[in-house]
This record gives C-alpha cells, structure tokens and sequence, in this order.
C-alpha cells in the first residue's frame, strides 16, 4: 500500500488504539509507542515484503524485530490492523492469560512475534544472528529492527553493532528512535549519548537519517535504505521522533513513556485522533 492518505488514516486508528489498550488496563507505554507510530505503519503497509500467514523461520519475507520492546501496544496494534490476528484482541491487552503480554513473548504464540523483547540492549544481536542465517540460508530478503535512543546506553548494542559491521551484515537495516526521551528523563540528563552519527560510523555502520513522523518521508528513507543495502556494510537509521506524538499533552515529555491516561484524559486524547478503521 503506498495511498499516504490511507497510512494517514491507519496512523490515526493506530494511535487511538494505543490510547484505549493502556488505558483499559491503567498500565503501558504510550509515549514512545505514539512516536513510532509512522515508522511501524509504513513498514508493515508499505515497505516490508511479509506473509500474514506466520511462520517462525520467516523464509522468503522480510523480517522485523522490536528491540524496545514497551512499545508493544503500538506493535499490536499494527499486526492486528495488518491481518496478522483479530483486531478484538487488542482488548486483552495486559490482561491474565493475554497473548498481549506488556513486553512481546513467544510462548503465548502471538503471530508476528519472533523473539521476547523488553531487556534492552538484546535485540540487534537477534537480528544479526537473523540477518547472518539468511544469508547462509541464500535468502535475499532484508531485517529490520528497531531500537530506543535510551536503549543505546547498553554495551550490548555496541558489541554487537561491533559484529555487524567486522561481519559485513548488509542485508540488515537498523532504526534509531532517536526522541532524546527515557523512562527518568531526557536522554542528554540521564547518560547523553553524545554524536550518534560519529558513533555509528566509527562501528563501521552507514549511517541515514529521517523524521519518523513524516510518513512521506519514512517511506523514502527506508526505500533508500534498502537500496543502499548489500554493499557490504550495516545500515543504522537515525530517526527523529516527538514522544507522545499526536496527542498534545504527552508531545515531548518522559512523563507519558510508561504512565496511561485516566478517564477524562483518555477521552480527551482520542478527540484529537479521529477513528478511521473502527475501534474494537
């Protein structure tokens, strides 16, 4: 699907099922889930080549991973809208003996889940070994995975961006959500993460940038990026996002990364974001 106007709207529904599954249950993440919301759109609608009909060895599809994993309501809410499950599960969110759990999981069996997520710093070592066995596999099709800005203070990630790069993993494309937010506060306060672009580079990664919350432009960057991709070096995107996007009172505040809204200010987010595809 490349209608912008038809993203647009599924943005909107996304967004407004963010705001009803955290609120149903007085817990998750809406901030950074709002913010990434254009990225996760045009990935399952417009960029990503993959198969409703889940499967865990993923042959032959485009793959993507969710490194920071509290984002999970925006995920739900995009493979539920995808086709991936029925979108009046999202009314489990949270819940006893949900597939929803707070973080991704496997057990539960949810389509589209491929790894737990949620202890950051994991996820771009997954999509490596991912990334690798495709290739050995000769299979042509590309990873993607997602990371929080907060989360790249774990040493984790850069042993395994050390990986990526000495093991010439071209067919993956990382993104950055890069909102300069976190859990305790701004990023710069917390533990800066000084010139990301450098850093990157230095790792031997090529490094893009876009603003996550133009969909025109999400959709050009990682097109480009994947044209880019395959010439024997890692891509990382840094990606500029407003936390709590779409909703005015959570725009640009750590205060809404893991906090739900109550009864008078959910109702007062949704009357910003109209419904397009039907509630559950």
């Amino acid at each position: 699907m490349t209608d912008i106007n038809q993203l647009k709207k599924i943005c909107s529904q996304v967004r407004r099922d963010i705001i009803r599954q955290v609120h149903a249950v007085n817990s998750g993440h809406p901030g950074g889930s709002l913010g990434c919301t254009e990225f996760m759109v045009a990935l399952y609608f417009a960029i990503m080549d993959h198969d409703t009909d889940f499967n865990m060895d993923a042959k032959g599809e485009d793959v993507f991973f969710l490194s920071n994993g509290h984002i999970s309501p925006l995920w739900y809410s995009v493979l539920s809208r995808a086709g991936y499950f029925d979108v009046e599960e999202l009314s489990t969110f949270r819940k006893i003996n949900t597939r929803l759990q707070g973080h991704p999981a496997t057990h539960e069996g949810l389509p589209g889940i491929r790894v737990a997520s949620g202890s950051l710093g994991q996820g771009l070592s997954v999509a490596i070994g991912t990334a690798l066995s495709k290739k050995l596999n000769k299979d042509d099709k590309t990873v993607y995975i997602l990371m929080g800005d907060g989360e790249l203070q774990e040493g984790q990630v850069w042993e395994a961006a050390m990986a990526a790069a000495h093991h010439k993993v071209d067919n993956l494309i990382a993104t950055v959500d890069w909102n300069g937010q976190q859990i305790d506060g701004a990023t710069k306060d917390v533990m800066s993460l000084g010139d990301l672009e450098a850093k990157w580079k230095s790792f031997g990664w090529q490094v893009m940038h876009m603003d996550g919350n133009n969909i025109e432009e999400v959709i050009k960057t990682l097109g480009e990026a994947k044209e880019h991709s395959r010439q024997g070096t890692p891509i990382v995107i840094l990606m500029k996002t407003e936390m709590g996007k779409g909703v005015d009172f959570m725009e640009g505040t750590h205060k809404w990364h893991g906090k739900a809204p109550n009864d008078e200010l959910k109702e007062q987010a949704l009357n910003q974001l109209e419904e397009t595809l039907g509630d559950y």
